[in-house]
């Protein structure tokens, strides 16, 4: 397994694939989740600046098993946005995750952002874990339907000044 720092062919589909098959099998979100998965990293890479963004892929043999990502276009305003960060399930408990989180924390210190604010919803204990580990912070819940579907939503924030 190899960690790549840059776009590859066929990122936007695995990725897309990625989240759609986890979050369809364990939480019932359907197609309006993956078109706007797949609309959004579409979007995202299309104006990609490796000056304030970052990408993250895990990948062997070509495919790609998980990804994360800095969007830093609002940087000054509203923080770096982690994004679309995900680990095929069969990889879970082996750092990959802890990885992927770390090199997206580390670019957002190398670039200076002052913080860091993801979009997650209860439930994902998971993931949540791996946040609170590298000092993420609930800052606002709501109930809300941006995935397709009602669930309380999360946004949580990590200072980096």
């Amino acid at each position: 397994m190899i960690l790549l720092n840059h776009y590859l062919p066929g990122a936007i589909g695995a990725i897309t694939g990625l989240h759609a098959g986890y979050y369809s099998k364990h939480w019932g979100f359907g197609l309006y989740f993956e078109a706007k998965v797949a609309r959004e990293l579409s979007e995202f890479l299309m104006r990609f600046d490796p000056n304030s963004d970052g990408i993250w892929l895990l990948v062997e043999n070509e495919k790609i098993y998980g990804s994360v990502v800095i969007d830093g276009i609002h940087h000054r305003e509203e923080g770096a946005h982690l994004r679309w960060f995900i680990v095929d399930q069969s990889l879970w408990g082996r750092g990959y995750g802890r990885e992927l989180l770390g090199k997206a924390v580390g670019f957002s210190k190398e670039k200076g952002y002052q913080k860091i604010y993801l979009w997650t919803f209860e439930g994902l204990n998971r993931a949540r874990h791996l946040y609170d580990s590298f000092g993420f912070v609930v800052a606002r819940e709501q109930i809300g339907d941006q995935w397709g579907k009602e669930v309380k939503e999360q946004m949580m924030v990590k200072s980096l000044a």
